[in-house]
């Protein structure tokens, strides 16, 4: 029996000087994109409206797709999503215990390397929705 695609979300928030906003994880020494799982009967919008809200404090409206990529190893979907913050204010909370915004050449080491990739496409490149698989070793 088949089972189903698991699907993540991930808001890539720039500041004006082009930095983008990554949160530390409190269960790894892991840098990351804020985002997560859908809920039940959630669009993936929507998710990462909710993600972002929840591993920031910030208010943020969609502004466009930037990427789906899919990642073989664990049968997953991400959607990476251009996020301008309307609200709210940065908190932090029980999954992210630091939340800061990096220039691309300055990101932490422990930054997940899928994420760089995301966000590399995002900025390199804002006008292409990108569509990659994403193994382990890439």
């Amino acid at each position: 029996m088949a089972h189903a695609l698991g699907i993540a979300v991930w808001g890539i928030v720039l500041d004006q000087h082009q930095k983008v906003l990554l949160c530390h994880r409190t269960d790894q020494d892991l840098w990351n994109l804020p985002g997560g799982g859908l809920e039940a009967g959630e669009t993936p919008w929507e998710g990462c409206i909710r993600e972002v809200k929840e591993e920031t404090g910030f208010d943020v409206v969609i502004e466009k797709v930037t990427g789906l990529y899919f990642k073989p190893e664990t049968d997953e979907m991400g959607m990476a999503f251009r996020c301008q913050i309307t609200g709210g204010a940065m908190r932090l909370n029980d999954e992210a215990d630091q939340i800061k915004y990096f220039a691309f050449k300055d990101f932490p080491e422990n930054t997940n390397k899928r994420q760089v990739e995301r966000i590399k496409d995002a900025l390199r490149e804002p006008q292409t929705v990108h569509l990659k698989i994403q193994t382990k070793t890439n």
